[in-house]
């Protein structure tokens, strides 16, 4: 009776500590939990940052200095692109949050409670499913080609992604056609949306000077979101159309 009695409590034990902490807690709305940290499901957008500038009163780089960059026939400055105006025009409030150098992404995470994430946490919830339960979609602990599995179909890449979902802004640019608003491409690993394409993401690195940028975007085709393509050094007050981030925070 007494040895049934604790191997029961070890059960009860081992599903609290090990089982339930991958179902119960994996999903918290806008959050999911990958291992030890939680990452936001989708890029910050325009109406998150909104809400840091109206509350703290910070002013952007490419705001202070005129407009954002694009790459052209070499970097471009675009008079009045910011991240209020990604393309020069009014941005809806579920658009991605662009011409965000690194450190103002940095202070919008710490604002937020979070953190911008190592590179390799990065990696780890873009190709690796660590959800126990994913709706049959990935298996648990596979490590896939790209984030949505092992093809970049549904993403908002250049040319190899299928058809598009991004506002078209082509008139606008030299090559691509531009973002789209976050949420509505395919999700991907860990339930995830935009990890691969849309606009590449800010990542912290063993470096003063550079920072890194994930998962490709609507410049490129699928090869930069491809988990063996290298993560790019961008400057860290480098603030571009394409690049855009997300935060995480520790569990």
């Amino acid at each position: 009776m007494i040895v049934n009695t604790e191997m029961n409590f070890i059960r009860i034990l081992f599903f609290f500590l090990i089982i339930a902490p991958g179902i119960l807690v994996a999903d918290e709305g806008d959050i999911q939990l990958v291992d030890s940290f939680f990452i936001d499901r989708t890029e910050v957008t325009v109406g998150e940052f909104n809400k840091f500038v109206t509350e703290t009163g910070i002013v952007t780089k490419a705001e202070k200095t005129g407009g954002g960059f694009v790459f052209a026939a070499g970097w471009e400055q675009k008079v009045g692109w910011n991240w209020r105006n990604p393309f020069g025009t009014k941005a809806n409030n579920d658009e991605p949050a662009v011409h965000i150098t690194y450190d103002e992404a940095s202070k919008y995470c710490e604002w937020s409670g979070k953190r911008l994430p190592m590179d390799q946490e990065w990696t780890l919830a873009a190709y690796t499913e660590k959800r126990l339960k994913s709706n049959g979609l990935f298996k648990y602990n596979n490590t896939y080609s790209y984030p949505l599995g092992n093809e970049p179909i549904g993403a908002n890449c250049l040319n190899d992604c299928g058809n598009s979902v991004a506002i078209n802004y082509s008139e606008l640019l030299d090559r691509g056609i531009g973002h789209a608003r976050v949420g509505k491409t395919k999700v991907g690993i860990n339930g995830l949306f935009d990890m691969g394409a849309n606009v590449w993401e800010w990542v912290n690195i063993d470096n003063d000077d550079y920072k890194g940028t994930r998962g490709g975007s609507w410049w490129y085709g699928a090869h930069k979101m491809h988990r063996d393509s290298p993560v790019a050094l961008k400057p860290r007050e480098m603030a571009a159309v394409y690049i855009g981030f997300r935060c995480v925070k520790d569990r």
